[in-house]
C-alpha cells in the first residue's frame, strides 16, 4: 500500500480513484462555480460593507484628506491587486507549489524578522506588525499564514513514513512531528514578539491541524492538548495585558467607558440591529464609537446595519466555503494527491479558524484577538492572501476534475 493510501485511507470511504473515474465519464465543468461565486459575493459585500463602516473614519481623519472614500478606493485597490495575484495563482500547478513550499516559509519567516528591527517595521498601537512601502504596509504575519499551509502540507508529505501510530512513538516524535513543532514554535516566538496573538493561534492550528489529517499519531496531538493550558498561562503571566483583557471580555460592562469599551460597543451595534437591521449605511455605532469597525468588528456593522438576517447570510457563505474546501480536499485524498488534499484541508483550517475567532470577539463570547474577517475586512495583505489561498482551492478542484476525466493535471 501506497504512503498516500496509508494517510488518506479514512477519508477514501468504499470506493477508490479507480470507481470515481468510471462515474464521471461524462463531461465535468472545469471548476467549482459555487466556491467562485461565494468569494466574489465575499469580496463585493466587503467592498460595500468596508465603505458604509469607514465614511465617518475617512471623514475625520486628517491622514485621509477627510474624503469619505478613502478607505473604499484603497480597498477596491486592494481587492483588485488581490484577485490578480489570485489569477496568476491559479495558473500554477500544485507540484509547483509544493516545490515552492519551503523557500515561501523562509522568505516569509525573513519578513518576520524584518519587521521587528527598528527602522524597518512599523509599529501601531503599540505593535509592530508592518513593513512599510512606498504606497502601502505589507503585514507578514498574514502571509505567513498562506505559507505555513503549504509547508505543512509539504512536510507532511514527505515524512509520511514517520507520522502513523504503527510507528514507535520515539521515531515519531523525532523523525516526523519535532522538525515542524520546532519550526511552528520559532514562528510563534516571533509573532508573539510584535505582539499578534491572533495570528499565532491560527497558525498554530493550521500547522498542527495538518499534520494530525496527514496521519500524524493520535496520541502526540492528545499530549499537546494536555500541554496547552500550560502554554496559555504561561503566555497570559509574561504579557500581564492579556490576563486584563481577558478579565474586560468577562465583565466588559464593569468598565464601559475604559477597558469594555470596544465589546459593549460592539454589542450594543448587535442589540441594535436586531432581525433586519437598521438599513445599510445607517448604522449608528460606526460614527466613531466603536473603534476598528472597518476591519476587525466588520461584522458589528454588518449586524447593526442588516441584523440578524445579514449576520445569518454571511455565516452560511463562509460554511458553504469551508464545506467546499472540505470536500475538495477529500476528493484530493481519493485521487491520490496526498499535498493538494492537504492544502486544501489547511486552507479550510485558516478560514474556519480565523472566521470563528473573529465572529466570536465580535459576539462577546471570545477575548479581542485582532483578527480580521476574511476576504471582508479592510486590509492590503489579508485581502491578497485570502485570495491567492481561494485560488490555490480552485486550482486542486480543477486539477481534480481534469484526472476524473482522464486528463493530466
Amino acid at each position: 500500500m501506497s504512503q498516500a493510501q496509508t494517510l488518506f485511507g479514512r477519508f477514501v470511504g468504499s470506493f477508490g480513484a479507480e470507481s470515481l473515474k468510471k462515474k464521471s465519464r461524462r463531461t465535468m465543468a472545469a471548476y467549482d462555480a459555487s466556491l467562485l461565486w461565494t468569494v466574489l459575493i465575499l469580496l463585493a459585500l466587503g467592498l460595500v460593507m468596508v465603505y458604509s463602516a469607514s465614511i465617518a473614519t475617512a471623514e475625520a481623519g486628517s491622514f485621509t484628506g477627510y474624503h469619505p472614500w478613502y478607505f473604499l478606493v484603497r480597498h477596491a485597490i486592494f481587492t483588485g491587486i488581490a484577485l490578480m495575484c489570485a489569477v496568476v495563482a491559479f495558473q500554477l500547478p500544485m507540484a509547483t507549489w509544493q516545490k515552492l513550499a519551503p523557500i515561501l516559509f523562509l522568505l516569509c519567516l525573513l519578513l518576520l524578522v524584518l519587521v521587528l528591527i527598528p527602522g524597518l517595521g512599523k509599529a501601531v498601537n503599540g505593535s509592530r506588525r508592518w513593513l512599510p512601502l512606498y504606497f502601502t504596509n505589507v503585514q507578514p504575519s498574514e502571509l505567513m499564514k498562506l505559507a505555513v499551509v503549504f509547508y505543512a502540507a509539504s512536510y507532511a508529505v514527505r515524512k509520511a513514513e514517520f507520522l502513523p501510530a504503527h510507528q514507535p512513538l520515539s521515531k515519531t516524535l523525532l523523525r516526523g512531528f519535532l522538525p515542524l513543532f520546532t519550526a511552528v514554535v520559532l514562528v510563534g516566538a516571533l509573532l508573539l514578539l510584535e505582539p499578534d496573538f491572533g495570528a499565532l493561534v491560527v497558525v498554530v492550528a493550521i500547522g498542527f491541524g495538518v499534520l494530525f489529517i496527514g496521519g500524524l499519531d493520535g496520541r502526540i496531538i492528545v499530549g499537546l492538548l494536555g500541554l496547552l493550558p500550560f502554554a496559555l498561562g504561561g503566555i497570559l503571566v509574561a504579557a500581564p495585558y492579556r490576563l486584563e483583557r481577558l478579565a474586560t471580555f468577562l465583565k466588559p460592562w464593569e468598565d464601559p467607558l475604559g477597558k469594555g469599551y470596544q465589546l459593549t460597543h460592539s454589542l450594543m451595534a448587535f442589540g441594535r440591529g436586531e432581525f433586519f437591521g437598521v438599513g445599510l449605511g445607517d448604522s449608528v455605532e460606526k460614527l466613531l464609537y466603536l473603534p476598528e469597525a472597518h476591519t476587525d468588528f466588520l461584522l458589528a456593522v454588518i449586524a447593526e446595519e442588516l441584523g440578524f438576517v445579514g449576520v445569518l447570510v454571511v455565516i452560511v457563505l463562509f460554511m458553504w466555503l469551508l464545506f467546499r474546501a472540505w470536500m475538495i480536499g477529500r476528493q484530493a485524498a481519493r485521487l491520490q494527491q496526498p499535498f493538494s488534499a492537504l492544502t486544501a484541508h489547511g486552507i479550510g483550517l485558516w478560514f474556519g479558524v480565523q472566521t470563528f475567532i473573529n465572529m466570536g470577539v465580535n459576539m462577546g463570547v471570545l477575548p479581542t484577538k485582532g483578527l480580521t474577517l476574511p476576504l471582508l475586512s479592510f486590509g492590503g495583505s489579508d485581502i491578497v492572501a485570502c485570495c491567492v489561498a481561494m485560488a490555490v482551492l480552485l486550482r486542486i478542484d480543477y486539477e481534480n476534475r481534469r484526472l476524473l476525466n482522464g486528463h493530466n493535471v
